[in-house]
């Protein structure tokens, strides 16, 4: 059990650590604009720790430069960050039907879209220590990122620190790939998505859109077709 257990932490902070490279370099930009909305390094840090989420804290610390209320914020955050509400029941699949209640919940709140990628494609059930030290590990250089960003006070160019973020969206396309490389249907998926996203993105009245709104509409969309047209076979018991 020990040995299982240190094997999960290592496999999860292992897998983790690509992920928290980009965080950094994401954090850090928004660093920057925190900086800008009076944030200090230790409300960064902590705000940036316990959210995880480029959009949702990039519209949180726009909205606290404009004095908004407590309400607007938590709207906010709710409306843009509402796939994860999908990826959390998609997660919970992966799940050992034995695991406690405290353990999902808690697998949950460690999701972000990385996390969530790791967490889905490991084999077998999703032990929850593994999930636990890759969103840690992540998650400490995110805070850590975004602590740093409001140091440096905008002392580089935006834009400058916006292209290190390439590598995060590098790291996410090697998590995904390997499995459109096995099984074309899910590459169809993913390349539905890509065009979808990019629509959704330049149309006049989609555009206006939320990103978080569209994720989930793309989401729900693009499952459902695929499921439909091409569901998953079902063995002797019944199960996919």
């Amino acid at each position: 059990m020990k040995n299982s257990l240190r094997h999960d932490i290592l496999s999860g902070t292992r897998d983790g650590i690509p992920i928290a490279m980009g965080y950094f370099a994401v954090a850090f930009s928004l660093g920057i604009i925190a900086k800008k909305a009076g944030l200090t390094a230790l409300i960064g840090f902590i705000s940036s720790f316990f959210t995880r989420a480029s959009a949702g804290e990039y519209g949180v610390y726009t909205l606290v430069a404009v004095n908004a209320t407590y309400v607007e914020l938590i709207a906010m955050c709710l409306v843009v960050n509402l796939r994860y509400m999908l990826m959390s029941a998609a997660l919970s699949q992966k799940l050992s039907p034995t695991l406690s209640w405290f353990h999902r919940i808690m697998m949950a709140c460690c999701i972000t879209d990385e996390i969530f990628g790791i967490s889905i494609n490991h084999k077998g059930y999703t032990p929850p220590a593994y999930t636990y030290s890759a969103a840690l590990i992540s998650g400490i250089f995110w805070a850590s990122g975004c602590a740093a960003g409001i140091i440096a006070g905008g002392m580089l160019p935006t834009s400058i620190v916006s292209a290190l973020s390439v590598a995060l969206y590098g790291m996410f396309l090697a998590i995904i790939m390997p499995m459109a490389r096995n099984d074309r249907d899910v590459l169809y998926a993913i390349i539905a998505s890509f065009v979808m996203s990019g629509v959704f993105a330049i149309m006049p009245v989609l555009s206006n859109i939320n990103s978080g709104t569209r994720t989930i509409i793309l989401t729900i969309v693009i499952s459902a077709v695929a499921a439909w047209l091409k569901p998953l076979p079902l063995n002797n018991d019944g199960k996919a």
